[in-house]
């Protein structure tokens, strides 16, 4: 196997965070309410939306954290 084979053919323990955003999205009885609203927004709409930004954030971290290896 050459390098760049060998360098996607692991799993690494950053690869969680993926799962830990997709559940926290693909449950929706979870978050299917609309309290407590946040400057008028119901809970169902806000949360979505924080997914969003959290979700870059994850991906930027296991981007990161998987590049240095």
């Amino acid at each position: 196997m050459n390098g760049v084979q060998k360098k996607y053919a692991t799993w690494n323990w950053w690869y969680l965070l993926f799962i830990v955003q997709f559940i926290a999205v693909l449950w929706p009885p979870f978050y299917n309410k609309a309290e407590p609203s946040w400057m008028g927004v119901p809970f169902f709409y806000w949360y979505q939306m924080l997914w969003v930004i959290l979700a870059a954030i994850f991906n930027a971290v296991v981007y990161f954290a998987v590049a240095e290896e």
